[in-house]
């Protein structure tokens, strides 16, 4: 006798998986792929279906779209998961592909986490996509312009789902509470509208964790007249402190950097600080974002404030020395600090414009006033001759064109173009007066 009957195997089988959709009507979400005119819905009502990437985060319903999509085409659904999958399961698949094309049965091959296929494992699949042997349907977290070879990728159409909105959420949350034959009808659980909408808060929106929560937090419901209800401590319980963690080497890390760094140029500082806690909660590390800082205090502060830089460093020193929690919050000083400062780019156009006129011209020489003279040698040879110590001159400064420091046989370039914000606007005034200088000496 069976221990395990076919009922009581579905009742073990998680909430998210029993509730998922077998149709377009059930299907809740990304509406500008699967509404009415739509690619995914066009594909659905003609039954043909092409080679596509579906990219989106977890839980918005890539597997849930291939099953929709191969049950319309009339196709075998072929699933493997590139993390388990090797080259000898993909040949496997290919045989069987052709073994099915036989019986005029067409092929879809569902790879779950494409990016993690090797070159080798793309490189194998490729002939077998672009003869039409097999249909591919890819599904990833992760960019594929980056983790999928361009020739595959040109073979496919990449399709992006986005996060579920939390009215979404809530439709699924509501209809897994209601329906009696696959979610928790039965139960006659009563949830009030607000703790519904922390559960789909919480699920950050990915239906499988709201559904996942939800059938957490149903093992804690009180008995209540006619049925069970779900009260907002039991969910608060359920959630405890959670985190919306991401993938340190995925795009949301990059990303989020990313928004900081735009945040804090854009002087925003309420925003810069709200995406490193983001950042940093969700499990990123807070070095991560003080380097980020460093470089904005250079390429987005420079002059305009020059004590940016020293402050940033500052912080990072306190971060080491008093660690996660009270070095965060130098962090966060440092972050606030460059927000609010006034903002030149002029260091790093000055920088970049060096950079490109030493590439287009490689080849000057120092000239013989500015050279090194530590032997005798090369004293009998003019290094260092005619070079006018600075502190001995008039204002400090030694004023006129022949003693400008430049090559000679290379254009004068004017690099560094000072603004008008902040502590660079005095930079301009010195580099006028020092100008006025120049002119005078050489008159």
């Amino acid at each position: 006798m069976d221990l395990f009957s076919s009922s009581a195997q579905a009742d073990n089988e998680p909430l998210a998986y029993r509730l998922r959709p077998r149709s377009l009507d059930d299907y809740i979400g990304q509406e500008a792929l699967v509404g009415p005119g739509k690619p995914l819905r066009r594909m659905v009502e003609s039954g043909s279906v092409r080679s596509m990437i579906l990219w989106g985060p977890p839980g918005v319903g890539k597997t849930t779209l291939a099953e929709i999509l191969a049950e319309a085409g009339g196709a075998r659904l072929v699933r493997l998961s590139a993390v388990m999958a090797g080259v000898k399961d993909l040949r496997e698949a290919v045989e069987q592909a052709r073994g099915a094309l036989a019986r005029q049965e067409r092929t879809i091959l569902f790879l779950d986490e494409i990016h993690r296929l090797n070159k080798s494992q793309q490189d194998a699949l490729l002939p077998h996509v672009e003869s039409g042997l097999l249909t591919l349907i890819g599904a990833t977290t992760e960019n594929p312009s980056f983790e999928v070879n361009s020739a595959l990728l040109s073979r496919a159409r990449v399709y992006v789902l986005k996060k579920l909105a939390e009215d979404d959420l809530l439709r699924v949350l509501r209809r897994a509470l209601s329906d009696e034959r696959r979610g928790l009808g039965e139960r006659r659980i009563q949830a009030e509208e607000a703790v519904l909408k922390i559960l789909a808060r919480a699920a950050g929106g990915d239906a499988r964790r709201a559904l996942g929560l939800l059938e957490t937090a149903a093992d804690f419901t009180q008995a209540d007249a006619g049925g069970e209800r779900l009260d907002e401590d039991s969910v608060r319980e359920v959630i405890g402190h959670q985190a919306a963690r991401f993938d340190k080497s995925g795009d949301a890390y990059y990303d989020l950097l990313s928004a900081i760094h735009k945040s804090v140029r854009s002087s925003r500082p309420d925003a810069a600080l709200l995406y490193m806690a983001r950042f940093i909660e969700g499990g990123g590390d807070p070095l991560d974002v003080v380097r980020r800082l460093t470089a904005i205090a250079s390429e987005d502060v420079g002059n305009a404030d020059p004590r940016a830089l020293p402050l940033v460093i500052s912080a990072w020193d306190a971060f080491l020395r008093l660690g996660d929690y009270e070095g965060g919050r130098a962090i966060a000083h440092a972050a606030v600090h460059l927000a609010v400062a006034p903002k030149s780019n002029a260091v790093e156009k000055a920088w970049k414009g060096a950079q490109r006129f030493v590439k287009e011209n490689p080849d000057f020489e120092v000239p013989v006033y500015l050279r090194n003279a530590p032997t005798k040698l090369m004293k009998s040879l003019g290094h260092g001759e005619g070079y006018r110590y600075a502190h001995n001159e008039p204002n400090a400064y030694p004023a006129g064109q022949r003693h400008n420091c430049w090559p000679e046989e290379v254009p004068e370039q004017a690099f560094y173009q000072p603004t008008e914000y902040g502590q660079e606007r005095r930079y301009k005034e010195l580099l006028a007066w020092r100008r006025s200088l120049d002119e005078g000496a050489d008159s």
